[in-house]
């Protein structure tokens, strides 16, 4: 039992199994959503499930929760193989670079890092994910217009939304992930 709590002190591996799944199920039905208004996927994409990658800055049980998430919803929605692939381990970067910035934050507990939580899931997604697009769909050429567009759907969910959920979980942080 003791090794199941190097990531998130006082979680057990069941309580962090379980809040995995439930993130990666939120992740796919947001993702699933957005793509019934055609927002999942393209060169304009504003997912609402990637307000979830800030999750990872409270517990670790949000790395694999919207990895996982990333990953199913890809394969619903249909996306090309090396969308799902790598699409999915964009979200993985970010997503432990969301954790990392958690970890800073509990140890310095300074305000400012808080605010960078949101960083590494937009910067992941901006750099990789026109690569994947301008390969997979056939989009020569476009992955400047591809930055511009995945990484302003990045800022508003993971930016915008993800700053107002951290600022809505945080106060209540230690009732939700213990």
């Amino acid at each position: 039992m003791e090794d199941s709590k190097v990531l998130t002190p006082g979680m057990s591996r069941t309580l962090t199994v379980t809040q995995a799944a439930i993130i990666a199920a939120l992740y796919t039905v947001l993702t699933v959503f957005a793509a019934t208004l055609n927002l999942a996927s393209g060169a304009i994409q504003v997912r609402f499930s990637e307000v979830l990658t800030i999750l990872p800055f409270f517990s670790f049980a949000g790395v694999p929760g919207v990895t996982l998430g990333c990953l199913i919803s890809n394969i619903i929605i249909g996306s090309h193989l090396f969308d799902i692939v790598f699409g999915t381990l964009a979200t993985f970067i970010g997503a432990v670079g969301t954790w990392y910035i958690g970890r800073l934050f509990k140890r310095s507990n300074a305000l400012i890092i808080k605010l960078f939580a949101v960083l590494p899931p937009i910067l992941a997604n901006t750099i990789i994910v026109p690569f994947i697009l301008s390969y997979a769909y056939g989009l020569p050429d476009s992955i400047p217009f591809l930055m511009l567009t995945v990484g302003a759907g990045e800022v508003i969910s993971c930016g915008i939304l993800g700053t107002i959920l951290i600022s809505f979980l945080y106060p209540i942080r230690n009732k939700i992930f213990k």
